[in-house]
């Protein structure tokens, strides 16, 4: 398996991404896939793939925000089959470095809760918000976890983005040290 740069002209890998956003999340990309790729492959933005060969096993994909100090890291996908064999975290950690190459100092993401895969999802997050988000545990294997080992912590919820008891779970690393004064 090797990690690089997604070959934005090469047709067949664009068609197995968007195979992998639609397998990964039909409610989401069921008939949105190809478009959504279209977007993912903009010049402004980094796109970086995991391979078995000529096989798409991965994409993590980041959108410069905040001219390029932030960047929202979208999305981040593994074929089921391949998870937990730590191709998720080679991917961040290679479009981290790549951010930080263009003067990225933030990398941020959101990852919804949609089947109530943590305690945020259970209660009136437009009350205690903090509080809540601070007590968060996870009950079906929800991916803040992933992220929190990668360094990445909660900064934030946006309550009932999805729907009722669907929030978005905001997290957030700093990439480069901060300077001192």
């Amino acid at each position: 398996m090797i990690i690089t740069e997604f070959d934005r002209k090469n047709l067949d890998l664009r068609d197995q991404l968007a195979d992998l956003l639609r397998l990964t999340w039909p409610e989401e990309y069921g008939t949105n896939a190809t478009k959504e790729v279209d977007q993912l492959m903009e010049p402004d933005r980094i796109a970086v793939s995991a391979l078995d060969g000529d096989t798409l096993i991965g994409f993590v994909g980041a959108i410069p925000q905040y001219g390029f100090t932030g960047w929202e890291l979208h999305p981040l996908v593994v074929e089921s089959t391949r998870r937990r064999n730590q191709i998720g975290t080679r991917l961040v950690t290679y479009i981290e470095k790549e951010v930080t190459s263009k003067g990225g100092i933030t990398m941020y993401l959101g990852t919804d809760d949609l089947d109530h895969g943590t305690t945020l999802s259970y209660d009136n997050l437009f009350e205690h918000t903090f509080d809540k988000a601070q007590a968060i545990q996870n009950l079906k294997s929800h991916p803040y976890e992933f992220y929190e080992k990668l360094g990445y912590q909660i900064v934030g919820v946006i309550p009932d983005a999805n729907g009722w008891n669907r929030p978005d779970i905001w997290m957030a690393k700093g990439l480069v040290p901060r300077p001192t004064t």
